[in-house]
């Protein structure tokens, strides 16, 4: 615990005794690794210890918001101070008494990443590395980094809150590059989770490596992609990259209370195919956008978000819930002390189905495999998006056909949902850091292999792919 009950009552006090009806403070102390190879040496080893706490006052519909990196009963009294004064409201003195929920799910970190040396990280970076460039002579380029992240927090409101937690977690991202003198194309892995060092225990790094270098390689010899309106088939593999920025972030509760999402004023209404459950679950153990609590201190729960069709659910922090007079999901989260919490996604998936995956392909006579995404953009007040195909494949006759390279997914995300045939009954996750409002976090996404009968895909017209 970052400080007594006694210092963090008074605190909450010094807060609401100059106005606001609700005060929270959030203690963070963050240790951080962080090692990355460039050119074919270690560039960077960097070790950092942060800390500080932010101080988050609300007053009906007003907030106001403050953070110092002095950790002192003093200093963060006249930092509340401060920030109760900015409300300009009404002082509402209240004895505040703790209570501690009940975390939802245990994590057991087996290794922490700060009991293994920096050498033995660096040795795991190298050897990635080294792999990588003895695939194929056009490996030009590899760049790897490793990082790990222990964050303890304590958070307490004037509501009566109190938690104290740790989050411990490790990534582990290789990207190559592979060239011809007249193409360029790159491969890109990771992994990662909320686990320490045994992450590596079912991660072989130098693997992923190699399938990185592996995918630039295949890349640069495909065959530059068709264009038009065809079947797409998404592999599990290619993680949920789409329903993540297509669907995930319109069902945030700030951006649907603000009417720039597109699935606003929808609750109960069908906004996709009956194949199709949409969950967010933070609870689910090793996970990349895992926890216990979020960062307002209430427990990790699932959520089911649209179920077989029907929008079911929105994702709400504290403010947001508060709003409409019901709980938070726990969904607040904040990229550090500096930043106030927001409503944002953890894990968000796509459910299994029943099918058969490769009965999927095996039945789709011609179209477009993807197996990996790249990067997109998406407008959450109409749904409509553009994502980069990493890795896809032509569908010839039910079969995986040849590489392609250059492919771009033109949709809208409520639209696409609701065209979608078939759901495999697998389910693939990938991580990342998700950017919003300036801040990151840590999330996984998944989703199961589907099909979807009809999308633009861009690329160069060649009606001689078609067969």
């Amino acid at each position: 615990m970052l400080l007594t009950e006694a210092d963090l009552k008074a605190i909450l006090e010094a807060a609401l005794a100059e106005g606001g009806d609700f005060a929270e403070i959030f203690l963070e102390r963050r240790r951080t690794t962080s090692i990355s190879c460039e050119d074919n040496k270690i560039e960077r080893v960097i070790s950092g210890l942060d800390q500080g706490a932010g101080i988050r006052v609300i007053a009906g519909e007003n907030t106001a918001y403050g953070y110092s990196n002095d950790l002192s009963r003093e200093s963060l009294i006249q930092t509340a101070t401060l920030v109760g004064k900015a409300l300009q409201s009404r002082p509402q003195p209240r004895e505040i008494s703790f209570k501690r929920p009940q975390a939802q799910v245990e994590f057991t970190i087996k290794k922490r990443p700060d009991q293994v040396p920096v050498a033995e990280k660096v040795a795991l970076v190298q050897r990635a590395n080294e792999a990588a460039r003895a695939v194929d002579k056009r490996i030009t380029q590899v760049t790897v980094g490793y990082g790990d992240v222990i964050q303890e927090v304590t958070i307490a409101n004037s509501d009566g809150i109190l938690v104290d937690d740790e989050r411990v977690r490790c990534r582990f991202v290789v990207n190559a590059v592979a060239t011809d003198g007249k193409v360029i194309q790159t491969g890109f892995e990771s992994a990662g989770g909320h686990q320490g060092w045994e992450l590596f225990e079912s991660v072989n790094p130098e693997e992923k490596a190699r399938q990185a270098a592996r995918r630039a390689v295949m890349m640069l010899e495909a065959r530059p992609a068709p264009a038009g309106k065809m079947p797409v088939v998404m592999a599990g593999e290619a993680g949920g990259t789409m329903i993540h920025e297509a669907c995930g972030h319109g069902l945030e509760a700030d951006l649907v209370q603000k009417q720039l999402s597109v699935y606003a004023g929808k609750k109960g209404q069908k906004v996709a195919s009956d194949l199709i459950t949409v969950i967010d679950d933070p609870t689910i153990p090793g996970k990349y956008g895992s926890y216990r609590f979020d960062d307002e201190g209430t427990p990790g729960q699932k959520t089911v978000l649209i179920e077989n069709g029907i929008l079911k659910d929105y994702m709400y922090d504290y403010l947001t819930a508060r709003k409409e007079n019901r709980r938070s999901t726990g969904n607040g989260r904040r990229e550090s002390y500096q930043d106030r919490p927001i409503p944002r996604m953890t894990n968000t998936f796509i459910a299994p189905g029943k099918d058969d995956p490769e009965a999927i392909l095996r039945e789709t006579k011609y179209g477009l495999l993807v197996k990996r995404m790249g990067g997109g953009q998406v407008n959450t007040t109409n749904g409509d998006f553009v994502f980069d195909v990493a890795e896809g494949y032509l569908i010839q006759d039910g079969k995986i056909g040849p590489a392609v390279r250059g492919a771009t997914l033109t949709g809208n995300g409520p639209e696409v949902l609701k065209i979608i045939d078939r759901v495999g009954s697998d389910l693939g996750f990938s991580l990342g850091t998700c950017g919003k409002d300036g801040q990151g976090v840590p999330v996984g996404d998944a989703q199961p292999t589907i099909r979807i009968p009809e999308m633009v895909v861009g690329g160069i017209l060649d009606e001689e792919d078609k067969g």
